[in-house]
């Protein structure tokens, strides 16, 4: 059904995408980096984000532990972010956090289906790591540290810093801040990589949560520390 221009319900539909707008740009995590101060809670997406990202995966640990079998973990695994995703649209909320969560859930359930082995149902973000991992060192070897990168673009500011010798403190830092990355998604792999050759699943299951969000939540944070204006500022 349209509605006729000037109606009071178009422009309460367009105050609400004003609002979702607004709010998926204050809950960009990334864009904590170049602000003055730093939430945690802003970064996982509140109670919320985090129960939406550890869910299916918890989900998928415990019915597969209960049941012993392949295919109940995968469907309650599914189930559970369809329904985040539901709930995000009835309630007229950013998708973005739920959407990215759905997808890799659907990638994840499509692998083990496919193999029919539990543990490849985190395969994905193990290959998902290693690629991160790598295109960040490759990056760095190149003189481009990625977080300098996204740091500038937040800022609206060029990337004299990797040529200009007054800048050398701000390039070590963006420098140290990335291979902080680098070390996360490596960290990741070390831990998970032999948990997963030995389809120990539910110790899989448990390390991906620990190491998911938490500890990308702490990372940022630490790269918030390295890289906020006050202490770029003093380099100049």
């Amino acid at each position: 059904m349209s509605v006729p221009p000037g109606d009071p319900g178009e422009e309460r539909t367009e105050h609400d995408l004003e609002e979702n707008v607004a709010e998926a740009a204050r809950g960009s995590a990334m864009r904590q980096l170049v602000g003055e101060d730093f939430s945690l809670a802003e970064t996982i997406g509140g109670v919320r984000g985090l129960v939406e990202s550890m869910a299916p995966g918890l989900v998928f640990v415990a019915v597969f532990i209960a049941t012993g079998e392949l295919v109940p973990p995968l469907v309650a695994s599914l189930a559970v972010a369809v329904v985040a995703m539901v709930l995000r649209l009835v309630a007229r909320t950013p998708l973005t956090q739920a959407a990215g969560g759905l997808v890799g859930v659907v990638v994840g359930v499509v692998w083990a289906w496919r193999t029919g082995e539990a543990q490849d149902y985190f395969a994905f973000g193990l290959w998902t790591n290693g690629a991160y991992a790598v295109v960040l060192t490759g990056a760095l070897l190149a003189g481009w540290p990625v977080v300098g990168v996204v740091v500038s673009l937040l800022r609206g500011q060029d990337f004299s810093w990797r040529t200009d010798p007054a800048q050398r403190a701000r390039l070590v830092r963006y420098r140290v801040a990335t291979w902080l990355w680098v070390g996360m998604f490596l960290l990741r792999l070390a831990v998970q990589i032999p948990l997963f050759l030995q389809a120990e699943v539910a110790w899989l299951g448990t390390a991906r949560l620990v190491m998911g969000l938490p500890l990308w939540g702490l990372t940022l944070w630490a790269t918030w520390v390295l890289v906020r204006e006050p202490a770029s500022a003093a380099d100049r």
